[in-house]
């Protein structure tokens, strides 16, 4: 997402100013993904007449996948068990060239009644690849589904709780620290939430059919975990003409009505989900009526980059997304109908990258894209893929039978190939290791917690739900790498799913997104 090249993209080719009652207005554009992307044949060419590959996805030509997790079992050669439903996702550079994918795990508390079995995990990769070790970072959380990677170097998992009590909890990657819950980011139904790196300032979006688009302030300008704690939280507001401006949300933990209704002049976002900020532009999604909006944050201006309302294909059913560390081009994720990673180009083409094919995925929904350091591995998952172990084998309370359907346990992907580092441009060769890491034994499922660099005071107590307050002698301090590093090695993370309905399965209940009919009432 290159600011300069989408103005001048959309000078050329116009845009959609979305205000809250109007559509149509010609604008600058802001993305040269543009605000006028149309189908095209993209930067690696269409997926017609590839054939899947043997683990039942259709990519480019020169593009290669591998699984690197599947629910119910370990991870590799760790002794880690991965759990259920990986959804949003993250990475984070290491001094020894390696990186930490991050991952939130979407187990609903409704599917686990008196328990809370979601939260994240995290695995380590040595330079060439191979995974050294995984482990949880993130426990006795539920619903967590989208989140972000943050300039000094935490995860922040979003909880998609249905019944509107979620909250942000910040997580060392490492699993070095217990999370920390950030409730001056507000309570609420999250959809996912981005930290812009040049200001600190977190975007943040709402799985709800009357959603808000809000941002956070800190009024500390460390930039570190602890700023999290206090500052002003605020709603989009988009005039006929595109402007944006920002009207305040004076409780954000919701007690007395939700925050939606506090900001009840702020800009609808119909299941907001993925979010991501990128060279001066955040970009997010809505589901409920298919589009990918763009905000130029220096001119406050917004646009529609993607309307797929009407069942406009190439990508409906938008959920996730991410945009490429080097090209900008960014990734959109479906959670619904033919199960694809749409590339929206920096030129302006919209054209499926990844399709996942099979009985295997029906249940599902591709979630948490996201990059490595390098930008030449890209990480994604099917949320419900099928697997070898049974749901209730790792989560008793949820049993869908002994039958393929109860093996929807999740699988995450990594596919590697030339990615392009810059607009236009492509890589001649592909990562250093593309096919399966060799079996690695490890001694504990702890990760080194020398991995990111972080000043942190000792933190004794683990996380507890729900939680009333931020403990004021906690912090997840800043990283010592510089800022301007960190964005641009940071993968980053922006998934979730949309609203939750209940589906009648044989001997089981699977809980998949609703579509098309909302978020939870509240």
């Amino acid at each position: 997402v290159h600011r300069r090249a989408f103005l001048r993209n959309g000078l050329a080719m116009g845009g959609t100013a979305v205000g809250s009652t109007i559509l149509g207005s010609t604008i600058p554009g802001v993305v040269g993904l543009a605000s006028a992307a149309v189908p095209g044949p993209g930067p690696y060419g269409p997926l017609d007449g590839r054939i899947p590959d043997d683990n039942g996805l259709v990519l480019p030509e020169g593009f290669t996948s591998r699984i690197v997790a599947v629910g119910g079992v370990p991870v590799g050669g760790t002794g880690y068990t991965w759990p259920l439903f990986p959804d949003g996702k993250g990475t984070f550079p290491k001094r020894d060239g390696g990186w930490i994918l991050s991952c939130n795990h979407e187990v609903f508390d409704f599917q686990t009644p008196g328990e809370s079995v979601g939260g994240a995990s995290s695995i380590r990769f040595d330079a060439d690849g191979r995974i050294v070790d995984a482990g949880p970072i993130l426990v006795g959380s539920h619903s967590n589904s989208r989140g972000a990677t943050t300039p000094w170097g935490t995860w922040l998992s979003c909880q998609e709780a249905f019944g509107g009590d979620g909250l942000i909890w910040e997580c060392d990657p490492t699993g070095g620290r217990p999370a920390v819950p950030r409730n001056a980011l507000g309570v609420r139904t999250h959809g996912s939430v981005a930290v812009d790196p040049a200001s600190g300032r977190c975007y943040m979006t709402e799985a709800h059919r009357d959603g808000r688009l809000y941002r956070f302030t800190m009024l500390d300008e460390s930039l570190s975990g602890a700023a999290l704690a206090d500052g002003p939280l605020e709603a989009m507001v988009v005039d006929p003409d595109g402007g944006v401006s920002w009207i305040p949300v004076p409780d954000p933990s919701g007690t007395v009505a939700p925050t939606r209704v506090q900001a009840a002049d702020g800009f609808v976002t119909p299941m907001g989900g993925g979010v991501w900020v990128h060279d001066g532009v955040a970009v997010f999604t809505t589901g409920l009526d298919d589009r990918v909006h763009a905000i130029d944050l220096a001119d406050q201006h917004h646009s529609v980059v993607w309307d797929g309302s009407g069942h406009r294909q190439p990508l409906v059913g938008i959920g996730d997304l991410t945009v490429a560390p080097g090209s900008g081009d960014v990734f959109a994720a479906e959670d619904r109908g033919d199960m694809e990673l749409v590339l929206i180009s920096t030129e302006g083409d919209v054209v499926p990258f990844c399709r996942m094919v099979g009985d295997d995925h029906r249940l599902s929904a591709l979630t948490g894209p996201c990059f490595d350091p390098s930008g030449t591995r890209l990480y994604v998952s099917s949320l419900r893929g099928r697997g070898d172990a049974l749901v209730r084998d790792v989560v008793p309370a949820i049993d869908w039978g002994d039958g393929a359907e109860g093996r929807h346990v999740g699988v995450t992907y990594e596919v590697s190939g030339a990615f392009r580092l810059e607009s236009g441009v492509e890589l001649s060769a592909g990562p250093t290791t593309t096919g399966p890491p060799p079996s690695m034994t490890v001694a504990s499922s702890r990760i080194d917690t020398t991995a990111v660099p972080t000043t942190q005071p000792a933190v004794t107590s683990p996380p507890t739900l729900p939680p009333t307050t931020v403990p004021p002698t906690t912090t997840l301090g800043r990283a010592t790498a510089a800022r301007g590093r960190v964005d641009r090695g940071i993968g980053g993370a922006t998934l979730g799913l949309g609203a939750v309905a209940v589906l009648a399965l044989g001997a089981g209940v699977v809980a998949v997104r609703r579509r098309g009919s909302g978020g939870p009432e509240g």
